[in-house]
């Protein structure tokens, strides 16, 4: 599964095992309250849920979006 963290001062794609939008939100929200700054969120992220991060590519087609400006996870329409 291929998830795209965004923000304002970043973009970021991470790789990990399927899980679904309410585990997904869970799992984020456990992130951002370990993060005292947004940007070390991904990190942050991959190191307490086994993800890996990815080289980002702006075609990439991804499972989710974390949206980290509004808190909003989403499936993009391709």
């Amino acid at each position: 599964m291929i998830i795209k963290i965004e923000g304002y001062f970043f973009q970021n794609l991470i790789t990990g095992p399927l899980c679904t939008q309410e585990e997904l939100y869970q799992k984020y929200i456990q992130a951002k309250m370990l993060s005292l700054n947004i940007r070390d969120l991904p990190d942050i992220f991959c190191r307490l849920h086994n993800f890996d991060r990815l080289r980002f590519e702006d075609d990439t087609e991804v499972g989710f979006v974390i949206d980290t400006d509004t808190d909003r996870i989403y499936r993009p329409i391709y």
